[in-house]
């Protein structure tokens, strides 16, 4: 079940949003500002239906600041429907822009064709298969680990930004607490360049984390 996380202060709008999307087997986050977004993980969403005028925030910001550090769509659904507003979130980084009064069946549609597009992610020669949690370098299959397959999604989610350890251990720690272990980590990204026979692909930033570059 893909999941959604959706930025909407306006109740009415977000009750209608959620019912609908849980009927067309979403799963549905609703946050109602920017303070309780802030509190998410983006990484544990499939798309991101943003709100512009937020309470506590301008939704353009939101929009590029998520966009500069997460792989992950967003979908703007707003009432402000000048060409220059529209111009100014596809260029801000969208995936596509739907404006207020919309028709519910239309919005689905959009949002299955996103999703159905980022169902993988590809960086240089490797690509993850989200659908099927497997990896092909090179169109060949990889055999990782779903533990190791976790780590180097996380860091193909966040192409030319350093996660943390402290980011990948919490990583490990939602899957499975027993392999918390920052020697453990270590020996497994150690085993992911192994497999993926690239040593150069996950750099190691000393004393902070690693870091994909494209």
């Amino acid at each position: 079940m893909n999941k959604i996380l959706l930025v909407e202060d306006n109740e009415v709008i977000s009750k209608g949003l959620v019912y609908s999307l849980e009927q067309a087997s979403f799963s549905l986050k609703l946050c109602q500002n920017k303070k309780e977004l802030d509190k998410e993980n983006i990484n544990n969403y499939d798309l991101l239906l943003l709100d512009i005028m937020l309470p506590d925030g301008d939704g353009f910001k939101i929009c590029q600041e998520i966009k500069s550090k997460y792989h992950i769509p967003i979908i703007i659904l707003t009432a402000k429907d000048e060409e220059d507003d529209i111009v100014l979130g596809f260029d801000l980084g969208c995936d596509d822009y739907v404006t207020k009064p919309f028709k519910m069946g239309e919005l689905i549609s959009r949002i299955k064709r996103i999703i159905t597009k980022e169902n993988s992610i590809i960086v240089k020669n490797i690509k993850l298969d989200l659908d099927s949690n497997k990896v092909y370098v090179n169109d060949e299959i990889v055999n990782l680990t779903t533990l190791e397959f976790k780590i180097l999604k996380l860091l193909f989610s966040n192409v030319n930004h350093i996660i943390t350890r402290n980011q990948l251990l919490e990583s490990i720690w939602d899957y499975d607490e027993k392999f918390v272990n920052d020697n453990t980590l270590t020996v497994y990204i150690k085993r992911i360049r192994e497999k993926l026979h690239d040593e150069e692909l996950i750099k190691t930033i000393k004393g902070i984390g690693y870091r994909v570059d494209e």
